[in-house]
């Protein structure tokens, strides 16, 4: 199966409601067209350290930042395609590196100890083989690498009709799950928890250079202006909020529980006192 191995382009996001969606959508219809996936359903296992530090770094805004994922288009089977991508970001340009394998067969992989190189497999391109390389050194830079969370979501994907490389994805039913005392398995289906609003839509422009000008008139007039926003970012940071409520509804209750205990005390030598 031919595919592009790597990319570099700018990627925009914008948040987008459904009249903007329904009003874009409309007017894109002149100079794009739904590509060779056209609407599908995505899966992604996030790779990170036990102290989630890749994460807590790209959401700091850092000039450089980069993250591994196992990607599949739809739940996958042992023998579907699947893509280990490494995903850099610096200055703003985007730099996507990926390989493609049957999916039992990337899982396994990234399961295995840090410094397991699949770069000699005869069967790949030189450019193949170095982008394995390069997932080799970014498992070992990283301790304790393993799956963090699973996103997944809904997308339709255009591209420029005069310009292949213009392209747009809209995003929906964005959801993440964790893993429940196993290792995180795309095999095991979608995330769970939503991540959008109800009626909203992650769009993204991937571009190469700057933003045709009749689209950038229509997104200003739609009041359709750029956001920051990243699936694991926010997948974490509501993960994060559950967990400062749990833990603090714990100790609000061990509170509660210490108190009774000390009444309960206090009662019992009274009792002590009067006797």
């Amino acid at each position: 199966m031919m595919y592009q191995g790597a990319f570099k382009r700018y990627e925009v996001k914008y948040l987008l409601s459904d009249f903007q969606y329904v009003s874009l959508r409309k007017f894109l219809e002149r100079m794009t067209k739904p590509d060779e996936y056209g609407w599908t359903q995505i899966l992604n296992i996030y790779y990170d350290t036990p102290s989630y530090e890749i994460i807590r770094r790209s959401l700091d805004k850092p000039v450089y930042k980069e993250k591994l994922r196992l990607r599949s288009y739809g739940i996958p089977t042992d023998n579907s395609n699947a893509f280990i991508e490494i995903k850099k970001k610096y200055k703003g340009v985007v730099y996507k590196r990926r390989v493609s394998m049957p999916y039992e067969r990337a899982w396994e992989f990234l399961q295995s100890p840090a410094d397991t190189d699949l770069s000699g497999d005869p069967s790949w391109s030189a450019d193949e083989r170095q982008i394995m390389r390069e997932i080799t050194s970014f498992r070992e830079t990283y301790a304790g690498l393993s799956g963090a969370m699973v996103i997944s979501y809904d997308r339709i994907a255009l591209a420029g009709t005069d310009d292949p490389d213009f392209r747009v994805t809209f995003d929906t039913n964005i959801r993440y799950r964790m893993a429940r005392g196993k290792e995180l398995d795309l095999r095991d289906g979608n995330g769970t928890t939503a991540l959008l609003k109800k009626g909203q839509h992650l769009m993204e422009l991937k571009i190469a250079g700057a933003m045709p000008y009749e689209l950038a008139e229509t997104m200003s007039r739609l009041a359709i202006f750029p956001t920051s926003y990243s699936k694991y970012g926010m997948g974490y940071k509501d993960l994060m909020s559950k967990k400062r409520v749990f833990w603090s509804a714990a100790r609000q209750n061990q509170k509660i529980v210490n108190n009774n205990r000390n009444e309960e005390r206090e009662d019992s030598l009274e009792g002590i006192v009067l006797c």
